[in-house]
């Protein structure tokens, strides 16, 4: 993947971010896992805390989630919609402030393989172009794309440890330090 700047590249044509893994649980299983914004946020770098809002009390197209992210002393909120959620299949959201600029779009793609599955995601940028200097100093990151491109990769590493090292999926909403 090419890493781009945001500055330069506000076309939106090609995604930021991508990264995929091969994993051996099956593609209902690791849909849970990454269907779960509370699950996910134990194996990500940045997203550390999420809770289900509006309502909302799991992955359904319409329902909404809040992320807590946070990148050494800086910290700060987003909110997600869920815009595809197709069980085993894919599972995706847009993001944006509370005070609704858009952000980012997260997908999910699960494809299944002859032992397991495998696992792609792609983050696309949807900042507007005069949001990407407050953005910079909000999160302390001038290259989000080398950013996310590092960040999902160590997210889908850690997807995969935990399930094939457990075997299944937590339920929606558990603790992923139960598991």
């Amino acid at each position: 993947m090419t890493v781009t700047n945001p500055r330069d590249k506000l076309t939106y044509t090609e995604p930021l971010a991508t990264g995929e893994v091969t994993i051996d649980a099956s593609p209902e299983a690791v849909y849970r896992l990454v269907s779960d914004p509370v699950v996910m946020a134990g194996f990500a770098e940045e997203f550390y805390k999420a809770r289900w809002i509006r309502g909302a009390e799991g992955p359904a197209v319409g329902n909404w989630f809040s992320g807590t992210n946070r990148n050494g002393w800086r910290r700060w909120v987003t909110h997600a919609e869920i815009t595809e959620a197709d069980r085993g299949r894919r599972f995706a959201y847009r993001v944006r402030t509370p005070f609704f600029v858009p952000i980012s779009r997260w997908e999910y793609d699960i494809t299944p393989e002859a032992t397991g599955c495998r696992l792609a995601v792609t983050n696309w940028l949807r900042v507007p172009g005069w949001f990407v200097p407050i953005a910079i100093f909000i999160t302390g990151q001038p290259d989000r794309a080398g950013t996310n491109l590092t960040n999902i990769a160590t997210t889908l590493l850690r997807v995969k440890e935990h399930a094939e090292s457990r075997g299944q999926a937590p339920t929606p909403g558990g603790d992923p330090g139960l598991w």
